[in-house]
C-alpha cells in the first residue's frame, strides 16, 4: 500500500450473544395467518404489530374510546372523498355516533350536492374545458348560490344553509348527501372555502359578501369545535392536502391564545401520499405536550370503508 493510513481490522472486537440484545422486532408480534371464514375483526386482530398496522390498531382503540366517552371526533374531509363514492359509508358513521362535526373544502359541498340532486357527480374537466362548458351547470350554481344567500341573511354557516336546503328539498337522492344527513342529526357541518377555487364562484348568482360571510362563521364554528377535542377527542384529516390543515392550525392557535386549554388529543391523516401541510399541521405542530399523531398512506376508496367497518366490529 502506498497509502499512510491502514485499514481497521476486526480483530478484538468486543461482541454478545444475540439472545441478550434488545430487539425491535419479535415473534409475538407476527402476523397471524387469517382463515376463510374470520371476521373483520379477527383479521385486523392478527395484522402484524408493526408501523401502520400497529398504528391503524391503536388509532381504531382511540376513536373507540374518544366515542365511549362521548368525545369530539371531527372528520375534516377533501371532496375527492365523496366524490369516489363514500357518502353511504360516511352516513353510516354520522348515524352511529361516530361524527362529533364535519369539516368540507366548498368543493365537497359541491359534490354533495349534485349526488343529491341528480346521483350523479364530477364532470370530464378535460373536454368541458375546451369550449368552456366547465362548471356551467345551471342548477348547481344556482341553487347552492341561493342557499347561501339564504344563509347571511339568516345568520347561518355555509354548512348549515347547504344542509338546510337539501335536508328540505325533494332532490331524488338526498338520502345520499352528507350535509342534509348531518343537518337531520344536528351534526356541525362547516365549509372552508378559498374565493375562486370553485365553480359555483363564477356563477351570476354569486354574492362573494355572502360567501365571505357564511364560510367565516363555520371558521368560528370549527373551532368551538375543535375546543372539544380537549381531553381525549380525535380529529382526521381525510384527503384535503392544503385548506384544511391550515384551516385546522389556525382554530388551534385561536383557541390556545383565548387562554382555553387544547391538549391530550390525537390526530390523523388518510391520503394517497404523504403532504407537507398535514404532516406538520395535524400531525405534528397543534399535538402540543400530549396527543399522538398517525398518518395512513392508502386510496380513500379502501382505507375509509376499513376504517368505518374496523370501527363498527365487535
Amino acid at each position: 500500500m502506498v497509502y499512510q493510513e491502514k485499514p481497521l481490522r476486526p480483530d478484538g472486537l468486543r461482541t454478545y450473544s444475540l439472545r441478550s440484545r434488545a430487539s425491535k422486532v419479535s415473534i409475538k408480534d407476527f402476523a397471524r395467518i387469517s382463515g376463510p371464514n374470520d371476521s373483520l375483526a379477527r383479521f385486523i386482530d392478527k395484522l402484524p404489530n408493526a408501523l401502520a398496522a400497529k398504528d391503524f390498531k391503536e388509532f381504531v382503540a382511540i376513536l373507540r374510546k374518544a366515542r365511549a366517552r362521548k368525545k369530539a371526533i371531527i372528520f375534516a374531509m377533501g371532496a375527492h372523498v365523496i366524490k369516489v363514492g363514500l357518502s353511504p359509508v360516511l352516513i353510516d358513521l354520522a348515524k352511529e355516533g361516530w361524527m362529533s362535526a364535519i369539516a368540507l373544502n366548498g368543493a365537497g359541498v359541491i359534490h354533495d350536492f349534485e349526488i343529491a340532486f341528480c346521483g350523479r357527480t364530477s364532470e370530464e374537466v378535460d373536454v368541458q374545458i375546451k369550449d368552456g362548458r366547465f362548471g356551467m351547470a345551471r342548477e348547481t350554481g344556482e341553487l347552492l348560490n341561493e342557499a347561501i344567500r339564504f344563509g347571511a341573511e339568516n345568520d347561518l354557516g355555509l354548512g348549515e344553509a347547504v344542509g338546510r336546503m337539501i335536508a328540505r328539498s325533494k332532490f331524488p337522492r338526498k338520502n345520499l348527501s352528507l350535509l342534509g344527513t348531518a343537518y337531520r342529526l344536528n351534526i356541525p357541518v362547516t365549509v372552508h372555502v378559498a374565493l375562486g377555487t370553485d365553480i359555483i364562484h363564477f356563477h351570476p348568482r354569486l354574492s362573494g359578501e355572502a360567501l365571505g360571510k357564511t364560510s367565516l362563521q363555520d371558521f368560528f364554528l370549527f373551532s368551538a369545535m375543535v375546543r372539544r377535542l380537549n381531553n381525549g377527542g380525535a380529529f382526521l384529516n381525510i384527503g384535503s392536502a392544503v385548506m384544511l390543515p391550515e384551516v385546522f392550525l389556525k382554530a388551534v392557535s385561536l383557541i390556545r391564545n383565548k387562554g382555553l386549554c387544547l391538549e391530550n388529543f390525537s390526530t390523523a391523516v388518510f391520503d394517497f401520499i404523504r403532504h407537507y401541510r398535514p404532516s406538520e399541521n395535524v400531525v405534528r405542530r397543534p399535538l402540543g405536550k400530549r396527543g399522538r399523531g398517525f398518518y395512513f398512506v392508502g386510496h380513500h376508496e379502501i382505507m375509509i370503508p376499513l376504517l368505518a367497518a374496523a370501527l363498527k366490529s365487535k
